[in-house]
């Protein structure tokens, strides 16, 4: 048997049992999983579809792990909006103590302010 008419990626790119052939999108890896997690049995939809049980393994584990990671995140809620709005206070007040700390160093130590611009 002459190997020059085997691509190199072959196995890797069979056929699936849709008749399309290479890489698999998010939404078939997806079904696949679900198959799985359905109760079909490893090695039967490996064959089916033509990818190795590791293969399939290792989408079922990124495909729980991703969704117990979504399941850890808290939705934004009105205390996230007053964080947010506290936080700005805490920067306004910090730079208004700044600002008169430097202005009582400079008026302890009887150097002159400087001149303020018009606000017009």
């Amino acid at each position: 048997m002459s190997r020059s008419n085997v691509h190199p990626r072959s196995a890797a790119t069979a056929e699936p049992a849709t008749g399309r052939r290479g890489r698999f999108s998010a939404p078939r890896k997806t079904q696949a999983v679900l198959r799985l997690l359905k109760g079909e049995d490893l090695e039967a939809l490996s064959r089916e579809l033509k990818v190795t049980a590791a293969t399939l393994s290792q989408w079922r584990e990124a495909f729980l792990a991703a969704g117990q990671a979504s399941l850890k995140s808290r939705p934004a809620d009105e205390r996230d909006e007053q964080i947010h709005r506290l936080k700005a206070k805490v920067g306004e007040m910090t730079m208004a103590v700044e600002l008169l700390n430097e202005k009582i160093d400079r008026m302890e130590n009887h150097v002159p302010l400087p001149a303020r611009r018009s606000k017009r």
